[in-house]
């Protein structure tokens, strides 16, 4: 019984880091980015392959 007292302990102990954590990051600026989403839709989403050349093995 006293190991399900050490288990939630440190399951509280280890979310509330978690929680510190976040809301340092969110102060700290970390998920800001108000300009992305603003031109995301000008941009496309298909990515560009480029060509490759094979050398031709014919001799002339």
């Amino acid at each position: 019984m006293e190991v399900i007292f050490i288990l939630i302990a440190i399951s509280l102990i280890l979310a509330g880091s978690f929680l510190f954590l976040f809301f340092r990051a969110m102060k700290g600026g970390q998920f800001d980015d108000n300009h992305t989403p603003a031109i995301r839709i000008l941009f496309d989403n298909e990515k560009k392959t480029k060509n490759k050349k094979v050398p031709s093995t014919k001799s002339k």
